[in-house]
């Protein structure tokens, strides 16, 4: 379901999504280069008292940090911008539907249970849309810029890296015990326990969310 609403809902802002993908590689490229400027002044700087490679390499690095700022910012705020206007439709979408139900059926949904599905329930997928753009979108460009630029300095060393990457992948999978079952009835309700929450079948935006 969510994954058909982001599709339909996202559609309408490809050419903003291609450029916010655009914004995080060349900032995560300038973020992960300056390690390496930063390296260069030290040994060819620093260590052999050279002042002229120092200034010079260090105004590169300053014009690094401003493009990386400014690409993150513009980044942000394309990101912004394009859940926003997700919401917006969603939400009139929504409102759309709502409006289309006789008399009978908002007394069946209830009313506070409306508002909350176009205001709360909205805003999250909106937060979801925002965090998608700003970091999920960043996170694999980081990797993969990160990993030619370690092949880049030593390529022998680089092993370790994919090792690493390797034992934290494991580590992290989840796994049931040799011989353990879920059961049946994990994920139903239980007495005694409030914490417990029952899916919502007349989820009222259905018909608009499959648009």
């Amino acid at each position: 379901m969510l994954t058909r609403l982001l599709k339909s809902h996202l559609a309408p802002y490809k050419n903003q999504l291609l450029l916010i993908v655009a914004l995080q590689t060349v900032q995560t490229t300038a973020a992960l280069t300056l390690p390496t400027i930063n390296a260069n002044i030290i040994d060819k700087g620093v260590l052999r008292g050279n002042q002229g490679y120092i200034w010079t390499w260090g105004a590169v690095m300053v014009v690094f940090s401003i493009i990386q700022i400014v690409f993150a910012v513009a980044a942000v705020y394309w990101g912004a911008k394009v859940a926003m206007s997700f919401g917006r439709d969603l939400r009139k979408n929504l409102f759309h539907q709502v409006t289309d139900f006789s008399a009978r059926e908002v007394g069946s949904f209830g009313a506070p249970s409306l508002i909350t599905r176009i205001t709360n329930d909205v805003q999250q997928v909106q937060i979801l849309v925002v965090m998608a753009c700003t970091m999920a979108i960043a996170a694999p460009i980081t990797l993969v810029v990160g990993v030619i630029l370690a092949l880049h300095q030593d390529v022998g060393l680089s092993v370790i890296l994919v090792i690493a990457m390797r034992c934290v992948g494991r580590a992290r999978s989840p796994r049931l015990a040799d011989g353990a079952r879920v059961p049946a009835d994990a994920g139903a309700d239980r007495p005694g326990q409030p914490g417990a929450a029952r899916a919502d079948h007349r989820y009222p935006g259905g018909a608009c969310l499959r648009a």
